[in-house]
């Protein structure tokens, strides 16, 4: 099974001494740091992209070694004459505090690659560097496409891509990397996020390595995080059940749409509506009119009403 998926790019200040020996090991020659242009790809990550379909974790993990030494091309035009930059590092990155649709950490494979400091790809340097070539998209294959409702093989089951069957959305899991072709300059990614990594900029963490005390504070402040947004995923599910119960002729798709949309205040606030409601038609009980009694008007056409 043929994959194409887009993804994102970032200029390096410049090889060090470490990035020239892997990028020395692709050349025939031996080349310079001033020889060489080097930059950062967000190459695919493990979100649920446009195409209803994603990388889990493992599978990054597979395609990293099969990315060193790829060509990178522009719009899967498999030409020796489009071939532009090559790879010569990938890594799977964490990202943390990041959620995916799936309810995994998200993560995602960046790769490093260089291209020579000729006359001829000036004007592509120049265009990375503005920002205008800056969508990748990467060309692999894997084993299969399962499907995340019934884990059968997608295509093979009644489930559809996209759609949500009790509450659960389908889409295709990507599994068992087999090879990776290339990676190309694209228009329109099919991973929101993938491509040309903007600047060489330090996360927070690395401004803050070696202070011990502001490194224990962030990472107080993840957990706090990380509680948070579990908290508010457990809010949400609990108003779409209470919704269930106080207003059932709404879809708990629709609902649980909507109740993604709100802030903790919010859905504490439709919480409390759908639990009084609940409880109102849950002790009430079932009101029976019958014909006949004088409790209503005359006429039914049915045995009692509710």
């Amino acid at each position: 099974m043929e994959v194409r998926k887009e993804a994102g790019v970032e200029e390096l200040r410049g090889p060090e001494a470490g990035e020239m020996e892997l990028i020395n090991r692709l050349a025939r020659k031996e080349l310079g740091r001033s020889e060489v242009y080097v930059f950062q790809l967000r190459l695919c990550d493990n979100e649920i992209d446009r195409e209803g379909e994603r990388f889990p974790r493992e599978t990054l993990e597979e395609l990293a070694p099969l990315f060193v030494g790829k060509s990178g091309i522009f719009d899967h035009n498999w030409s020796a004459g489009g071939q532009a930059a090559r790879i010569y590092k990938t890594q799977v990155v964490e990202e943390p505090g990041r959620v995916t649709k799936a309810g995994d950490g998200g993560c995602y494979l960046k790769g490093w690659a260089y291209m020579l400091r000729t006359p001829g790809n000036a004007e592509l340097i120049a265009q990375i560097e503005g920002g205008i070539k800056r969508e990748v998209s990467v060309g692999c294959a894997v084993e299969r496409a399962v499907c995340s409702v019934c884990g059968e093989e997608l295509g093979s089951c009644r489930h559809v891509k996209g759609r949500t069957y009790n509450g659960k959305l389908c889409w295709g899991e990507l599994k068992g990397a087999k090879d990776a072709y290339e990676w190309s300059f694209v228009a329109v990614p099919a991973q929101r996020e993938a491509g040309v990594m903007k600047g060489m900029r330090p996360g927070l963490k690395e401004l803050i390595q070696g202070n011990g005390a502001a490194m224990e504070e962030l990472l107080a402040l993840e957990k706090e995080a990380e509680l948070g947004r579990r908290y508010l995923a457990q809010l949400r599910g609990e108003v779409v059940r209470l919704a269930a119960v106080s207003e059932p002729r709404l879809e708990s798709r629709v609902v649980r749409g909507m109740m993604d949309k709100l802030g903790q205040e919010e859905l504490e606030a439709m919480k409390a509506v759908f639990s009084r409601q609940g409880r109102e038609r849950l002790e009430g009980g079932a009101q029976l009119t019958y014909p006949g009694t004088g409790t209503a008007e005359r006429g039914g056409d049915g045995a009692f009403l509710v």
